[in-house]
């Protein structure tokens, strides 16, 4: 799509990726500072729900916390499943690299990296 002679690779609610801009909610880059694109994945400690199951586990060993041990195993058996890593845009710049936008939906960030590689193709 073009507007104001100027071709729009990908648009959303809160990024806009064109032949010279990569604006996000918080930050406009100029596609000419932005050296390379990548997907990073952030990933998220599990030790917290691991020590909770562990918790629960040596409590129902405990006649007094044998109901706490009842408690702790599935809570903590849930927060380990609910927990989900996170992927960044990650662009590396003259100033460094940075995490532009971070979601937990994998395929909205490689839509994102994949228009912003089509705009390093276009201009070339």
């Amino acid at each position: 799509m073009e507007t104001n002679n100027e071709t729009i690779f990908y648009q959303d609610s809160s990024v806009t990726v064109t032949a010279s801009r990569y604006v996000t909610q918080s930050k406009t880059y100029a596609m000419r500072n932005i050296s390379s694109v990548h997907i990073f994945e952030i990933v998220k400690s599990k030790v917290k729900a691991i020590f909770t199951v562990l918790i629960g586990l040596t409590a129902l060993f405990s006649k007094d916390l044998f109901y706490i041990g009842i408690i702790l195993i599935p809570l903590g058996i849930w927060w380990f499943i609910s927990i989900k890593n996170e992927y960044a845009v990650r662009i590396s710049t003259n100033a460094g690299e940075a995490n532009s936008i971070i979601s937990k939906d994998k395929i909205y960030i490689q839509k994102i990296v994949n228009a912003l590689n089509e705009a390093f193709i276009h201009r070339g």
